[in-house]
């Protein structure tokens, strides 16, 4: 059973910088691609940024790009969403999630696709 656990969340002023991170238990971490999602209140769910399992190739929303940073470490079988020059709008739940093996960067960006997530990690931004 695959278990993720995100920390790192909290609140940061506009303009700063925020490190996720998210922990994958119960798999080989390297056999699975990872995302990030957000929701804020009263929103849809939205992709933020993916990492591939075989090649890490990445992929971002256009809302993110240049300000959001996905990285993994395969040693400690974690994903980080580093998030610097932070707005307002960045406001919401953050979520990580898994799904075992290769796949687009197109489905990547599904949040539908993906079978495992996290609790989700409360991050807010103020003005």
């Amino acid at each position: 059973q695959v278990q993720l656990v995100e920390s790192g969340g909290g609140l940061v002023q506009a303009g700063g910088s925020l490190r996720l991170s998210c922990a994958l238990s119960g798999r080989t971490f390297i056999s699975y691609s990872m995302g990030w999602f957000r929701q804020a209140p009263g929103k849809e769910r939205e992709f933020v940024a993916a990492i591939r399992s075989i090649d890490a190739v990445t992929s971002y929303a256009d809302s993110v790009k240049g300000r959001f940073t996905i990285s993994r470490d395969i040693a400690k079988n974690a994903v980080f969403l580093q998030m610097n020059s932070v707005k307002p709008e960045d406001t919401a739940v953050y979520s990580c999630a898994a799904r075992p093996g290769h796949a687009t960067l197109q489905i990547l960006a599904r949040a539908n696709d993906y079978g495992y997530w996290g609790q989700g990690t409360q991050v807010t931004v103020s003005s």
